[in-house]
């Protein structure tokens, strides 16, 4: 089968970094399905492993962990899916990923795909919608119902906070502050239903006291939560709840004490990499949001398409994805 694939922890720049490469069909058994890839998207994480993360001794490492396709087989446990279906799912981290024309994956973190999206379209959504849906009702357990609840989400124009601000909107009664700092994605963020959006580029709490914004109930923060922390610290309502998805290197939570706030992490990966008792809940998230979108109430975040699933074209979207100034998400659609 084609593949994508690196043994070298090299920039984007060098043709070495993401390679085509031929490897065996995987076989299938137990509660695995093997899905025939038709579409996938990039994520943060893709080019964070290829930078990171060196390949066992002359192994190929295969990223990918965003993809929609068809099952040709199904494991002798496998009770969720038949062959024919189409699905769509993240994956998991410890396993070959989603840049190869065929993948191993979990039955039970696998949805069915929604029936009016194209596989590009769906391929934007599944390790977004998981993220955002755990962080917010999961980890941070948001009031649906109260309207006079308020939510800023640092950083929402990107591939999480795209359907972040659609699930706050058509799922909660928050009011939605979202931040952007371009013309373009403060548009995309007023399009996806955002109530107010805000600069980032300049300091959140002048920002909050421009506009007259109320103290958030809630803060999540998507990207840069070093460069913001302080600020976070100075805007959150006491007793507020905050969550963040990225990396820094270091989190002090000691400044939210006075205002005893609780600090929440989201990693979609985790149910997946323990094998928690809970993990199927990611199929039942996957068919819930698709339903969403079958109804119209929730609406794909693709920001480009890149053309046909090579290396040329990945080695692309991680260098753009690294600029950290993609609106949505970026996909690829075929071999």
């Amino acid at each position: 089968m084609k593949a994508i694939g690196y043994k070298e922890n090299l920039p984007t720049s060098n043709e070495l970094s993401l390679q085509d490469i031929e490897l065996p069909s995987p076989a299938v058994s137990g509660r695995d399905i093997l899905v025939e890839i038709k579409a996938i998207a990039v994520n943060p994480v893709d080019y964070k492993v290829r930078q990171g993360m060196k390949p066992e001794a002359d192994q190929w490492k295969i990223l990918g962990w965003d993809a929609t396709g068809i099952v040709k087989a199904v494991g002798e446990e496998v009770s969720l899916f038949e062959v024919g279906d189409e699905v769509w799912y993240a994956g998991d981290l410890g396993r070959t990923g989603s840049y190869a024309e065929f993948q191993l994956v979990d039955e039970r973190i696998v949805g069915r795909k929604p029936s009016n999206l194209t596989y590009g379209e769906a391929a934007a959504l599944p390790l977004t919608t998981l993220t955002a849906w755990e962080l917010l009702f999961d980890r941070m357990e948001v009031d649906k119902e109260n309207p006079n609840k308020s939510i800023l989400v640092i950083g929402a124009a990107g591939g999480v906070g795209s359907i972040m601000v659609q699930l706050l909107k058509q799922l909660t009664q928050l009011n939605i502050v979202g931040t952007a700092s371009r013309e373009t994605t403060t548009a995309w963020l007023k399009e996806l239903g955002a109530d107010y959006v805000i600069n980032h580029r300049n300091k959140l709490s002048e920002e909050f006291a421009q506009h007259g914004l109320p103290e958030p109930d809630y803060v999540v923060s998507l990207n840069a939560t070093e460069q913001h922390l302080d600020e976070i610290v100075k805007i959150i309502k006491p007793q507020g709840k905050f969550g963040f998805i990225d990396d820094p290197k270091t989190m002090n939570v000691m400044p939210f004490k006075r205002k005893a706030v609780s600090t929440h992490i989201e990693l979609m990966f985790t149910r997946s990499l323990y094998q928690t008792d809970d993990m199927i809940e990611q199929h039942r998230i996957l068919n819930e949001a698709a339903r969403l979108i079958d109804e119209g109430v929730l609406k794909t975040t693709v920001g480009e398409n890149l053309g046909l699933i090579n290396a040329a074209n990945l080695r692309k979207a991680h260098a753009l994805l690294e600029t950290h100034a993609a609106k949505g998400k970026i996909v690829l659609e075929g071999f």
